[in-house]
């Protein structure tokens, strides 16, 4: 499972010009779910995005987690994530996980996210979507469920 994570001060998801998953203060992840992945490799991720602390606390240090600044989360399934650029110029994504697990994946992630009290936007799977951020910082992470 791979993620993208970025801290905005707002961000919102469109399909087909309409909003289908907004928040304020907290992260866009861009969430993709590799082959081989299973529960192990879910709650690692959902523990380290929860968990993260990169908001500041008062001394302007990055101490803070989601729930500590009451921030949200909005979930976008990015397959692309996944996709391998090492030969030639167009990716392979043979390492994704088949849509419909991906999805399952995804839903449940986003499910444990709720679970640990976090409000959870997100993206409509297997659509084109138009992702809108304000990047704060800018602090962008990546995460790798393979690295843990």
């Amino acid at each position: 499972m791979k993620a993208c994570i970025q801290r905005v001060s707002s961000a919102r998801v469109r399909v087909e010009g309409e909003t289908v998953g907004e928040i304020g203060h907290g992260f866009l992840l861009l969430l993709g779910v590799a082959a081989g992945d299973g529960p192990a490799e879910l709650r690692w991720m959902v523990d380290k995005v929860v968990g993260l602390r990169v908001f500041d606390d008062a001394d302007g240090k990055m101490n803070l987690a989601l729930a500590d600044v009451g921030g949200e989360l909005l979930v976008v399934s990015q397959f692309t994530l996944l996709g391998d650029c090492r030969k030639g110029r167009r990716p392979s994504f043979i390492d994704a996980a088949p849509p419909e697990v991906a999805e399952r994946m995804y839903e449940e992630f986003v499910a444990a996210a709720r679970g640990a009290g976090i409000r959870v936007a997100t993206g409509k799977f297997r659509t084109h979507m138009e992702v809108e951020l304000v990047n704060d910082g800018p602090v962008t992470l990546l995460l790798d469920s393979a690295d843990r």
